[in-house]
């Protein structure tokens, strides 16, 4: 067991003063300070209320880093960023031009800067979670195209309203008849029998026996 020169002792009494400190460095301040008081670490992990690796673990860490090596580590946010906030939004800077042009962003191609900037491969969520931080959207409609004739749209809005006022037949264009296309069966003749149905009988011409179709 390493033990603490009277200079590290002294340091580590005048950390358990310091402003601000998390209660969970200033727990293994306390166990460390135990340690130097002569108690083991099962003794010390009953007094502190924790478990033995948790004391194990802030002797390791004091002993390979001193104080400093105390100091609990942050969790959650970006432990894990392959870039800043900021080389975030100067890559998606190089396509923001093309999507406010109202053409649509080709994820493909976002994807290969990205991954050429990081140095490997990564997956599709990662460059769709990349767009959801910086608040773009997978598919953002357009109001309208960027090829759009005002004229064309002007006059086709002329004569819609001109369609309404007047009578619906009179602007509606003529279409072919399709009688034509369509087979009609005339009117019966006299001596035409009407045609059977299925499941009804008839008489044959021959006999008397009737026959259901």
């Amino acid at each position: 067991m390493i033990k603490c020169s009277k200079s590290e002792v002294r340091r580590l009494k005048s950390a358990l003063r310091w402003k601000n400190i998390p209660s969970a460095q200033r727990e293994r301040i306390q166990m460390v300070l135990l340690r130097e008081s002569g108690m083991t670490q099962p003794a010390i992990a009953e007094a502190m209320g924790v478990s033995l690796s948790t004391v194990n673990r802030a002797h390791m860490a004091y002993d390979s880093g001193g104080v400093k090596a105390l100091k609990t580590k942050p969790s959650g946010g970006r432990q894990r960023e392959n870039m800043t906030l900021a080389q975030e939004e100067a890559l998606l800077a190089r396509f923001a031009a093309t999507a406010g042009a109202g053409e649509l962003l080709n994820i493909h191609d976002l994807k290969a800067a990205y991954e050429k900037a990081i140095g490997h491969a990564t997956s599709n969520s990662t460059v769709y979670n990349l767009l959801r931080r910086h608040g773009w959207r997978k598919l953002m409609p357009r109001p309208f195209h960027p090829k759009r004739n005002r004229a064309a749209q002007n006059a086709f809005k002329k004569t819609l309203s001109r369609c309404g006022k007047e009578s619906p037949a009179g602007c509606r264009q003529a279409r072919p008849a399709l009688a034509h296309h369509v087979r009609r069966r005339g009117a019966l003749r006299a001596d035409e029998p009407a045609a059977s149905v299925l499941g009804s009988c008839r008489r044959q011409a021959g006999g008397c026996r009737p026959a259901c179709s």
